[in-house]
């Protein structure tokens, strides 16, 4: 199928006709003929899609070159290099249907000094030579501008910043101009001087002169444009957005993001929908009732992805399935590229009714979940952000979701699950057998991923390492017994006894004098001791050390050796999809692990019996652990809540109050349905600060001690308290009181920040501050149903919008939208319409594209919010064309 989105096209914007040459005083040995054919083969080998045809006012040869290049689907740009009266070069493109004929008039216009020999300077500045070509419709831009006859190499800061310049050409990077001329060309580029400032700033391309058909093999004589199609029309509206749509070679950014490359629809009512959509910014549109909200959750449906919170969001998400999907039994085809397995290609079908089922690039069913393929993608329907800020506890969940490296807190889950394993030993119940048949279940996908990475060569690399680890761990644990022995001295000498308390001016005129000298000396005595202790300690722990030292280098050495000699194997593995041969060992290693770590589970469903006693006194450990463990991880939560903030780059501001949801214990023994006890009477869980398991020991201690205690517990209370069951208080004893997290956002519109809390702030803010959160790093996509609903239109064309354009160049985002700002501002690369014909939602290739289409500006000026005004106001201040757009 065809595809209709922007994407970056390879352009080579000043070849050269095969007779240029002998401006150079050189000699062509080719024919025009060959010139022209050895040009296309180095286009073809270097996927250029665009040439700018542009010799020094000659225009003769550009139909032969077109006439070699068009039939291979190579557009050409005819134009000319032409100077100013100040004999600033420029380089000067036309539509790619103008003739030569309409070319030399062109050129007849622009007041040559001398036409017959094509390097004579215009009569025009340069100011009045970009004002006519711009009016003749061309495109002009600033050729060579840092060498000879170029506009920053003569110093024309009137003309660089003219309005009507809009690009000027250098030979590389940015920072290949760094230092050179005292900065002077990287700085100006940057508008870091004052006398070169502009706004909007200078678009910066490569497009060196091709003498000969090997120069387009040079970075430097091509650069990347954005557009949908590539037309003259499209290409000069890219240089409107230049931080959008224009590239250098050293500019392309890398993505190995997932995404959702094509949706199809078999039967429902989107039935022969079949759309190939772009990796970074996707918006769909149209009119009420067409299909916009049907097509997402669609996607959902496919993924088997549950809406964030059970309730009115699921029960929308289920009602547009059946109503739209079930009657007529369809399917939704998705084909997605996934980062977490490497950059593999799989097909995710779901029928009406059924399992999802995930295929492979061979068409091969495999026992991955739609899940494993984009673990972290994001999709939320309409007003379903607006549901989840309003609740305390999802919203703390979605934000810890986006905690870098956040991952749960293993060490207090398999605490918990002993916890769990302890009380139902004690209440002689089954054994829990849940959790491990859940991750013996883990088994037949880790052994399939296992298999993916057998082919590169890793398992035969990797049976040593847990011997080195243990090797290292040993050495460790030496050193550490070494060095904790060694601090001992350092305590006795800090905690020596120190008679000065009694001395003779302390002591001299007490009636019992004598005696406190006794106590005196003794103390001496003991400070003598420890003292001659602590010499002793020292000398063996300097021997030790002395001793030691040598053999654990000697070791350590060893192993270090045999990892430098594994991190060499791991280095040779071929890099995939952007993770290095170590990266990829690294991960192998963790799935064998965890392989290894669960088969033996397979076996173990039995648990021992032990004395009651003794469970009780492992719980009391186990609880304390747990304790500790959970102050550890909030600890280092909240160091990466730190880290967060400053991505968030003084938008939203966090602070994570540890444990701080007491209404999880009020909850609990609600639900053990105590007599006479209601929510009314359970305020006081709300105001004091306890545990789940203090309270479960004072409940323990009796009725008396419950209404003593200090918390405010009733008399009546107490008795119902003092009923609970045994199985009751051990529950009670792992109710996991959760964390809530404060959410600040910064409402100011200048420098200087102003931050209130969300529960302070309106819908619309509430919403903006978690979609700066939605917006954050992810390798996985975005789908987002009308997310300007509830928003402010100022959050969203000045930070919502800002962030996303550059959000987009490393990740995919996908939303349906009735908001002019989200496809015009954030430049979509995707724009599709959907319509509803004869019942059916239908989205032709007609109706696909970027904004750079004609017909895609006219359908948007249509049906986005405030209809054509608002859009073509939109267009203005975007740039496109003076010429609004009518639907009339």
């Amino acid at each position: 199928m065809s595809e209709h989105k922007a994407q970056y096209w390879k352009c080579a914007l000043q070849v050269n006709p095969a007779s240029y040459i002998k401006y150079r005083g050189e000699q062509q040995n080719q024919s025009e003929d060959e010139y022209n054919q050895a040009i296309l083969a180095a286009c073809l080998e270097e996927s250029i899609k665009i040439i700018g045809c542009a010799d020094h006012g000659n225009v003769a040869e550009i139909a032969s070159l077109k006439s070699v290049l068009e039939p291979h689907g190579i557009v050409v740009f005819p134009g000319f290099e032409i100077a100013s009266s100040e004999k600033i070069h420029f380089v000067c493109l036309f539509d790619e249907c103008k003739t030569s004929t309409e070319l030399n008039r062109i050129l007849g216009s622009l007041e040559l000094i001398d036409p017959t020999d094509g390097v004579s300077p215009s009569r025009l500045g340069a100011i009045q030579l970009i004002d006519k070509v711009t009016e003749l419709g061309g495109f002009i831009y600033a050729a060579h501008s840092t060498n000879d006859d170029g506009v920053l190499k003569r110093r024309m800061h009137h003309v660089w910043q003219y309005s009507g310049l809009l690009a000027a050409q250098i030979p590389g990077s940015i920072e290949d101009l760094k230092g050179v001329e005292d900065d002077f060309y990287r700085k100006a580029i940057q508008n870091k001087l004052p006398d070169y400032r502009k706004t909007p700033k200078i678009a910066v391309i490569n497009a060196a002169d091709v003498a000969r058909p090997d120069d387009l093999r040079k970075p430097g004589a091509s650069c990347f444009i954005k557009m949908t199609t590539p037309t003259f029309s499209a290409f000069k509206m890219a240089f409107v957005d230049p931080e959008s749509r224009v590239r250098l070679h050293s500019d392309m950014p890398e993505n190995h993001a997932s995404a959702i490359e094509r949706i199809e629809f078999i039967d429902g009512y989107l039935d022969g929908v079949d759309i190939s959509i772009s990796e970074h910014l996707n918006t769909i549109i149209g009119g009420r009732g067409t299909g916009k909200s049907t097509l997402l959750e669609c996607i959902r449906y496919a993924l088997d992805k549950k809406p964030f919170e059970a309730g009115s969001a699921d029960k929308q998400h289920k009602k547009i399935v059946d109503q739209n999907l079930g009657k007529d039994k369809g399917m939704v085809k998705l084909t997605i590229r996934s980062n977490v397995l490497n950059g593999r290609r799989f097909t995710v079908s779901r029928k009406y009714g059924e399992y999802p089922v995930v295929r492979d690039e061979q068409n091969q069913v495999t026992q991955f979940h739609p899940s494993e393929l984009v673990p972290d993608l994001e999709i939320y329907g309409q007003n379903e952000i607006y549901e989840m800020v309003r609740d305390d506890i999802q919203r703390t969940v979605l934000i810890k979701r986006f905690i870098s490296d956040e991952k749960p807190n293993e060490m207090a889950q398999r605490l918990q699950t002993h916890i769990a394993d302890n009380r139902k030993k004690i209440l002689d119940q089954q054994k829990e057998i849940a959790t491990v048949e859940t991750e013996v279940e883990q088994l037949p996908n880790l052994q399939e991923r296992a298999r993916l990475f057998a082919d590169l060569g890793l398992e035969e690399k990797l049976k040593i390492i847990p011997v080195l680890e243990r090797e290292k761990h040993l050495i460790q644990t030496t050193r550490d017994e070494v060095l904790r022995f060694s601090s001992l001295v350092e305590i006795i000498n800090d905690n020596l006894p120190d008679p000065v308390f009694l001395s003779e001016a302390a002591i001299s005129t007490l009636p019992r004098a004598e005696d406190f000298r006794k106590l005196r000396s003794s103390i001496e005595d003991l400070k003598n001791a420890g003292i001659a202790i602590s010499k002793q300690l020292q000398e063996s722990s300097t021997t030790a050390m002395n001793t030691c030292s040598p053999i654990t280098d000697s070791i350590a050495a060893q192993v270090k050796a045999q990892e430098d000699e594994l991190e060499k194997a791991f280095r040779k593995i071929p890099a995939n999809n952007g993770k290095s041969g170590k990266a990829l060992g690294a991960e192998y290693k963790s799935i064998l692990t965890r392989i290894e770590q669960i088969k033996p589970k397979q076996q173990q469903l039995a648990t021992r019996n032990t004395l009651l006693t003794e469970l009780y006194r492992n719980r009391a450990t186990l609880l304390a652990d747990l304790r500790e463990e959970r102050t550890r991880h909030a600890s280092d939560l909240k160091r990466k809540i730190k880290t967060l903030n400053r991505k968030l780059e003084n938008k939203v501001k966090l602070e994570l109050c540890s444990e701080a949801q007491r209404q999880d214990i009020v909850e609990y023994l609600l639900g053990c349905r105590l007599e006479q006890v209601g929510a009314a009477r359970l305020y006081w869980v709300i105001e004091n600060d306890f545990t789940p398991a203090h309270l479960a020991t004072k409940i323990r201690e009796g009725h008396d001690a419950l209404v003593n205690c200090g918390w405010g517990i009733t008399p009546t209370v107490a008795t119902s308290l003092c009923k609970m069951t045994e199985q009751q208080l051990l529950m009670l004893e792992e109710v996991q009181v959760s964390d809530r997290m404060s959410i600040e956002l910064n409402v100011s519109h200048t420098d200087e920040a102003q931050f209130r809390d969300v529960d302070s702030l309106s819908t619309g803010q509430q919403c903006t501050a978690i979609l700066h959160l939605l917006l954050l790093d992810n390798n996985d996509p975005l789908i987002l149903d009308q997310p300007e609903d509830n928003l402010d239109n100022a959050f969203i064309a000045d930070r919502i919008v800002t962030q996303l354009r550059i959000a987009k160049t490393s990740r995919q985002f996908i939303f349906a939208t009735h908001n002019a700002n989200i496809p015009v501002f954030g430049d979509a690369e995707w724009i599709g319409v959907i319509s509803s014909d004869s019942d059916k939602g239908v989205m032709p290739e007609s109706q696909q594209g970027a904004i750079d289409v004609e017909q895609i500006q006219k359908l948007a000026a249509d049906i986005l919010e405030g209809g054509e005004v608002a859009f073509n106001q939109r267009r203005k201040k975007y740039g496109f064309d003076d010429k609004a757009v009518t639907n009339k």
